[in-house]
């Protein structure tokens, strides 16, 4: 079994497992997604989205992500909860950190039936090491690395780099999508009182 390398541009996860004569390749899944150039920029350039944009009041569309041992996480799994999820684009740059750190803070403030998780392209290895230097404990950071699957879902997958946009997504308990947040400059946090006071109205309802 080997890894191919291949140009991260092209946003292709290829890996080739050879049994014999037996092999399997993988193939650039984000081809077909609808592609958007969005209001979020990365510096003085319009970032271009793949994937359908959310639609608030509709219902929140299914994904699935893994956790630091890989095991498959999806909507599902939170039904009849208020979800809070907050994306980033990489857990190991500045200001990801930053919006990781001050939600993990939150947790503790957040009605009973209220899950936050933080999700984002990083390896489920990254993950597990930033949550464990961190102290990162009170909520669940995701990973959307293996299937590119709620990236794709939510309009959040960045053309060309793989990663995913910042943005802020309540989803009541009845699992519609109650507030988005794009966060309108990649190297800037979100609104974290808008975000927060969202929350509450909705909780409170």
């Amino acid at each position: 079994m080997f890894l191919k390398t291949v140009n991260r541009n092209n946003l292709l996860i290829a890996l080739c497992l050879t049994f014999g004569s037996f092999s399997i390749q993988a193939i650039d899944i984000t081809e077909k997604l609808p592609a958007r150039v969005s209001a979020v920029k990365a510096g003085d350039q319009q970032v271009i989205l793949l994937g359908k944009p959310l639609i608030t009041g509709k219902k929140a569309p299914d994904f699935k992500v893994v956790d630091n041992n890989f095991k498959k996480v999806s909507l599902e799994d939170f039904k009849g909860k208020t979800l809070m999820i907050s994306v980033v684009p990489s857990i190991d740059t500045g200001v990801c950190s930053l919006q990781t750190k001050r939600f993990n803070e939150e947790v503790a403030k957040l009605p009973e039936n209220v899950v936050l998780l933080t999700i984002s392209a990083d390896l489920p290895f990254a993950q597990k090491r930033f949550c464990q230097q961190e102290q990162v404990e009170a909520m669940a950071v995701l990973s959307d690395a293996v299937w590119r699957d709620f990236g794709s879902n939510y309009g959040l997958l960045i053309k060309d780099m793989g990663l995913l946009t910042r943005a802020i997504i309540l989803i009541d308990n009845k699992g519609k999508v109650a507030y988005q947040q794009l966060v309108p400059e990649l190297a800037q946090e979100p609104d974290y009182a808008a975000a927060l006071a969202a929350l509450q109205q909705l909780t409170a309802s």
